[in-house]
Parts: C-alpha cells; sequence; structure tokens
C-alpha cells in the first residue's frame, strides 16, 4: 500500500471571499458507497511503488524512443542510444505522442480544452487547513487538498488561450489568486516558482478505434487523453496496465492478446473522456452557472452526489477465461480505489 492522504469529512466549495457555498462530506460517502476512500498520493510514490516490483535493471531512465518498427513477429524500439527489439511494444509516451502519430497516421492528435492548470505540493500551513476548491471568475479554480501530515496539494485553473506561460508561474498565481481567503496567498508565497507545474489542458480530439497496431499497444494518455475532471488520467493508465497484462497472460498469441486489449478499453477510455469533458465544461463555465452547480450540491446528500460515479468506480480486471470481459456494476461495493495522482 502507498502512503497517501485520505480524503474524508467535510469539504466543499467556497467563494474568493473565504464563505463556503456548498459544504459536504464527499469522501466519506465515496467510502461508505464503494469500499475504498478516495486518496490523494504523489506520482513519485506511485511509481516508486511500482517499480519496485520488478527485478534490478527492468527500467532504463534518460533513454528516448525515437521510433518503432514492427514486423510480422517482432517489434523493435529506436533509441538514440541504440534498438531494443520484443514481442510487443507498449507506447504511453503522453498525450502528444509522437509514436501514435506515426502508428496512426492522419489522426489529429489532441485539441485544447480551454483552460490552463497550475499544480504544487506545499508545506502544510500552520492553521487548519479545510480541503476545498474555491471558485472565482472566469473559470480561476484554487484547491487545496491534504497530502499527507506535512503537506498539502494544491492545483488552479482558469480560461486562457494556449500557451500564455510565463516565466515566473507563482508571479502570474499571485495576480490572480494573491488577493483570495487564506490560506491561499500563504501558500502561494510559500513555493519558489520552480516548485509549480504549468499545464495547458488537452485532450484527445477524436477517439481512437484501436488501441493497438500491429505488436505495438498504445496505453494511458497516448489512448486517450483526457481532462482531469474527474480525476481519471493516471487510473485510466493504470487499468489499462492491468487489462493488458492479463490479456496477455491469457492469450495464445500477441495478436489475440492484443485485439481482446483493444476490445476491452476502446469503449471505456473513449466514455471517459466524454465525462471528464463534460465535467470540465461545467467547472468551467462561467461564474454564475458554476456558482448555481455548487449550491445545488450543497443541498443533495453526499450519497446522492457519489452515485454517478459509480461507472468510474465500479471497474475491476477483466476475467482471465475466454470470452471474458471487464466489468463495471453499479452497485458493487470495494472494487476499486480511486486514486487523484499528484506531483
Amino acid at each position: 500500500m502507498v502512503a497517501g492522504g485520505a480524503l474524508g469529512g467535510r469539504s466543499g466549495v467556497r467563494i474568493p471571499s473565504g464563505k463556503w457555498i456548498a459544504r459536504t462530506d464527499i469522501g466519506g460517502a465515496v467510502a461508505a458507497r464503494y469500499g475504498r476512500p478516495l486518496v490523494l498520493l504523489r506520482r513519485e510514490s506511485l511509481l516508486r511503488s511500482l517499480a519496485g516490483r520488478l527485478t534490478a535493471g527492468s527500467v532504463l531512465f534518460g533513454v528516448t524512443a525515437v521510433d518503432v518498427e514492427m514486423t510480422r513477429r517482432r517489434a523493435t524500439v529506436q533509441t538514440e542510444g541504440g534498438a531494443y527489439e520484443g514481442d510487443l511494444v507498449v507506447i504511453a509516451d503522453g498525450a502528444y505522442s509522437r509514436l501514435r502519430s506515426k502508428l496512426v497516421p492522419g489522426h489529429p492528435g489532441v485539441r485544447y480544452a480551454g483552460y490552463t492548470s497550475w499544480r504544487l505540493i506545499a508545506a502544510r500551513p500552520d492553521e487548519p487547513v479545510d480541503p476545498a476548491e474555491t471558485w472565482g471568475n472566469g473559470g480561476q479554480r484554487f484547491a487545496v487538498l491534504p497530502l499527507d501530515d506535512g503537506h498539502v496539494y494544491c492545483y488552479a485553473t482558469a480560461n486562457a488561450a494556449p500557451g500564455q506561460r510565463g516565466g515566473d508561474e507563482r508571479a502570474e498565481l499571485r495576480r490572480r489568486f494573491g488577493q483570495w481567503h487564506r490560506p491561499i496567498p500563504q501558500i502561494i508565497d510559500s513555493v519558489t516558482s520552480s516548485d509549480i507545474i504549468r499545464t495547458d489542458i488537452v485532450e484527445i480530439a477524436e477517439p481512437l478505434t484501436s488501441f493497438h497496431v500491429g505488436r505495438a499497444a498504445l496505453l494511458g494518455d497516448a489512448a486517450h487523453a483526457m481532462t482531469p475532471d474527474l480525476g481519471q488520467g493516471g487510473s485510466q493508465s493504470l487499468e489499462d496496465a492491468v487489462t493488458l497484462a492479463l490479456v496477455s497472460e491469457a492469450s495464445r498469441s500477441v495478436e489475440e492478446a492484443l485485439q481482446r486489449y483493444s476490445d476491452l478499453r476502446v469503449r471505456r477510455g473513449a466514455d471517459m473522456v466524454r465525462r471528464s469533458h463534460r465535467s470540465g465544461r461545467l467547472y468551467q463555465a462561467p461564474s454564475p452557472i458554476a456558482r448555481a452547480v455548487a449550491r445545488l450540491m450543497s443541498v443533495l446528500p453526499a450519497a446522492a452526489l457519489v452515485r454517478p460515479l459509480a461507472p468510474v468506480m465500479n471497474w475491476h480486471p477483466p476475467s482471465t477465461a475466454p470470452g471474458g470481459s471487464e466489468a463495471s456494476q453499479p452497485d458493487i461495493k470495494g472494487e476499486r480505489q480511486l486514486a487523484r495522482v499528484s506531483g
């Protein structure tokens, strides 16, 4: 188990003055309905845990893959330092995947979702911190969430034209959020510009009809880049990886395994892209609309708010029996822990 911060207790939505417009226990409701908590953890902690299960030397760092070549029986990855050959290649080079462009020529790639984002990890303030998102004008949001005993994870968004990042992102956060309620200004002042990651939000422009070509499998953002509004980018990548591993073990050939992988994952990937897109449009909507949604959240029971998450939360790995499928059942508890991966 990777250590992280379980989200529970009262949380909600505030406005820049600090006034609460919605308070509810979403984390507790998720744990009660689905049997597992929402957990926030550092990306490096998750990767270290996963890498620890591999044999020494399995992972090469600082090596750039520049091309993939395939024959009927083998696949070869060309890197700046040499070539590596195997039965299949897993392409997981992110939303702007260069290798996806090679395998699926003519695909439009990703499109800008209309807003930019900032992420940072800061020391936990001395004052009490209530988990919350604060919503302002122009799609401006700033979230403060507990990460571990000594730190908080923060993310912020704003509607903006793409490619507008400056040289000092802390100054940009100060300009946008420096007059908002405590502890947001104090958190911004506690970090340096180099501690802040700014990312323009993109999503796959058109769903892929297959997640494999020849002996190469597309996985994660390379296959289904989505907005972060459901916290599903990293989670869907893990689902992809588990599914590919299981069908590879159970299939009689690489071709059969990859076809089954696509059959199981294409539809779900496209569905998560759509769900995330709809959530993002709602959260980045003009302030009166977004705040009306938040006030509606405040009057609904937390259990009702988490019920629509069933298609996200209730996934479990496919059966390894021939013809087995993934399952997503609306009322089975404890099937899956949804982790928002940070860092």
